[in-house]
């Protein structure tokens, strides 16, 4: 829990506020963006809730905090916002909040689906999501992007049975995974779900293709809010620029409406504006204009 005696001065007065602790993992600016901004390179209420849909979002982006940096003064009831994750984003794809700090606070999805549903990352593993993956009809399959974001995904692998997906590059963050993805070709594994390896942040990161609409880019991609436009990261690519570069052109070849990142704001655009904004953002990368 967050800790008043360490509230940050670039908190503005008020009910919620964002400790110390904060790691600037960007969760509670996805959540709640007009309670929690970036302030000197760390989270902070810049504004107050004014409604009761602002409170809940502040309520969600609590409870989704991945170390407890956000309190409030008066501790009201958090029931509701901890039964709202996972949260509905577009029919059948969920966030599942409850960002863990293994993960550096990355986010992950829930993915309803017929054939069996997917987790992609993995978040806490908490008896709230738990019990509600459980009556969404359970987990199995769980993709992990990378070494980076696997959190307890071996505990929801064990409970639910699963079947953990990863590149053998990365094997060694999930050394008893299930299914082991090899080279750099993408592979078909279910209908209407591709893996498309993109290596670059880390030798064996993947991305994940559901149903030619959603794209689950881990630390690879993600879109930049301030600039308004797709965005990567030199400073935060662990293995080779130069790969995550033809990795970024290689996803030229897909056609998608989101990208859900890791780490990052998540964004939907139409197809020709996800290409368009594609191709400059590798253009950038091509220039080191980033």
């Amino acid at each position: 829990m967050a800790d008043l005696q360490k509230r940050l001065s670039t908190n503005v007065a008020g009910e919620f506020y964002v400790d110390s602790t904060c790691i600037d993992c960007d969760a509670c600016r996805q959540l709640a963006p007009s309670v929690f901004a970036s302030v000197e390179g760390l989270s902070a209420v810049t504004q107050q809730p004014a409604s009761v849909e602002e409170t809940r979002a502040a309520q969600r982006a609590l409870v989704a905090c991945p170390t407890g940096s956000i309190g409030s003064i008066h501790k009201g009831d958090i029931a509701n916002a901890i039964s709202d994750f996972p949260l509905r984003l577009e029919k059948n794809v969920f966030y599942c909040g409850f960002n863990s700090p293994q993960s550096y606070g990355g986010n992950s999805y829930f993915v309803q689906h017929e054939n069996g549903n997917w987790l992609v990352d993995s978040p806490r593993y908490t008896h709230s999501l738990v019990e509600a993956f459980e009556r969404l009809g359970g987990i199995r399959y769980i993709f992990l992007s990378h070494r980076d974001d696997v959190a307890d995904a071996a505990k929801f692998a064990k409970h639910f049975q699963s079947h953990r997906i990863i590149h053998e590059y990365e094997l060694s963050s999930q050394p008893e995974a299930e299914i082991v993805i090899s080279g750099t070709d993408a592979a078909p594994l279910t209908p209407q779900f591709l893996v498309i390896p993109t290596p670059g942040h880390t030798r064996g990161h993947c991305c994940l293709l559901y149903s030619s609409k959603f794209l689950f880019t881990g630390d690879h991609l993600d879109w930049d809010q301030d600039g308004a436009r797709l965005d990567a990261s030199p400073d935060y690519c662990w293995y080779s620029w130069r790969q995550q570069v033809q990795s970024m052109e290689r996803l030229l070849l897909y056609s998608f409406e989101w990208v859900l990142p890791g780490h990052g704001q998540r964004v939907k655009l139409t197809v020709p504006e996800m290409q368009e904004q594609l191709q400059n953002l590798m253009e950038r990368m091509q220039l080191g204009r980033t």
